[in-house]
């Protein structure tokens, strides 16, 4: 089995969640753990960093795991969704996973998989631990794919458990309340295992004492953490994440990585890049200067909210923002938080996936002046086309969109 025939096996048995939604979800680990157990338990030989939370886990993963390379750590990083191709997920010390490990992994275990039809983030993940354990990883940094307690990551035992907030998403799942949220996050947190809280809230924080406290253990919230706060500073200035949401998973990272008693030069070298140590793309990533070009992951409201920030920041006089969401996201509030200045040109496009809301229906959620183009790269071309140099163009409110503009930048002539 090659490449292409182990990644057809996989999408068309087990199709992912970002492109299916609902019915790739699979809550609970009995899966994982039979999975897990098929593979020898790569799971306990693990030493781990575990990060959840509604935005900015994988950024926040990033820059963890870049503070943990540069203390000279072979170091493991599992983070979803994937931007351009799946072997993204799955790194070590930025590099990832090789094809014929994907396609060795799924000729291997297919037979047992076809037995127990693991979801594919399960299969992901037990491809993950597997990897890192083989590769002798001194440590990996593993992102929870979608809410904490059921999440197949939470077999892990880590050495450090890091939620980084707690949002409105996925709540058809984690429930339609902040607390009932943060009850699902807060199921990594382990007896007797640190854990950092990057964003104290009123409606969240006594969920998370009280989780805390059942595992013994005295949680430490980040945001509270006054005493850090010039040194935190000084790192964020040098670090290569420029986005303004970046500051509070900076703040997240860095107590994480105090907690972990990793060297303050470590850290700094680590966060000051971030990108090229650990491969990361995407959060206000700028991919030309003329016209400016900038994409960026941020797909709900809680993330959206920072990437509405810095677009009434940008000075240019023309803004052309290209955008489009997915049908299970909070598309109406999104809405209410963006710009809509003479200056702002919207062209509304639809997601490569099932999932994706249509560039028309975005259009009549608008309800003011802008553009439906149904074809996302003729979207991306129709802007960069019509901005001058001294224009911006803005691509973002999916992930999918972000990997098309990322593609089209990556692979050019």
């Amino acid at each position: 089995m090659n490449y292409s025939e182990a990644i057809t096996y996989l999408y068309n048995s087990r199709p992912p969640f970002h492109q299916v939604g609902a019915a790739a979800y699979k809550p609970g680990l009995e899966n994982t753990l039979r999975l897990m157990a098929h593979v020898g338990n790569p799971h306990e030989r693990l030493r781990a960093v575990h990060v959840a939370g509604t935005n900015g886990k994988g950024s926040t993963s990033h820059l963890i795991a870049a503070a943990l390379q540069a203390t000279g750590l072979k170091v493991g990083l599992f983070t979803s969704p994937h931007l351009v191709s799946l072997t993204e997920r799955i790194r070590i010390n930025g590099q990832p996973i090789a094809e014929a490990e994907v396609a060795a992994f799924i000729e291997q275990n297919k037979a047992f998989m076809d037995e127990v039809q693991p979801s594919f983030f399960e299969t992901m993940t037990a491809m993950a631990f597997d990897y890192f354990v083989r590769e002798q990883v001194d440590i990996a940094v593993v992102e929870t794919g979608l809410g904490g307690r059921l999440d197949s990551t939470n077999v892990l035992n880590p050495i450090l458990s890091v939620i980084t907030n707690i949002g409105f998403d996925h709540t058809e799942f984690l429930g339609n309340t902040l607390p009932k949220i943060a009850r699902e996050k807060a199921g990594i947190i382990k007896p007797g295992v640190p854990c950092v809280i990057g964003e104290s809230h009123p409606q969240t924080m006594n969920v998370f004492l009280e989780r805390a406290h059942e595992c013994g253990i005295e949680p430490v919230f980040a945001d509270q953490c006054e005493y850090l706060r010039q040194e935190r500073l000084r790192y964020a200035s040098e670090c290569e994440l420029k986005g303004i949401y970046q500051e509070h998973n900076l703040q997240t990272a860095f107590v994480a990585l105090r907690a972990l008693h990793i060297p303050h030069a470590a850290v700094s070298e680590g966060f000051a890049h971030v990108c090229a140590m650990t491969g990361l793309r995407g959060r206000w990533e700028t991919l030309q200067q003329k016209p400016l070009t900038i994409c960026d992951t941020g797909h709900n409201s809680h993330g959206l909210q920072y990437v509405t920030r810095q677009l009434k920041q940008l000075p240019h006089p023309n803004i052309w923002i290209v955008f489009g969401m997915v049908n299970d996201k909070d598309t109406e509030v999104v809405m209410r938080l963006l710009p809509s200045d003479a200056r702002y040109h919207y062209i509304f496009t639809t997601p490569s996936t099932q999932r994706a809301r249509s560039a028309q229906e975005m259009l009549d959620l608008w309800g003011k002046e802008g553009m439906a183009i149904d074809n996302p790269k003729e979207a991306i071309q129709y802007a960069l086309e019509q901005a001058n140099d001294e224009d911006a163009v803005f691509i973002g409110g999916s992930n999918y969109l972000v990997s098309d503009v990322i593609s089209r930048f990556t692979h050019k002539d």
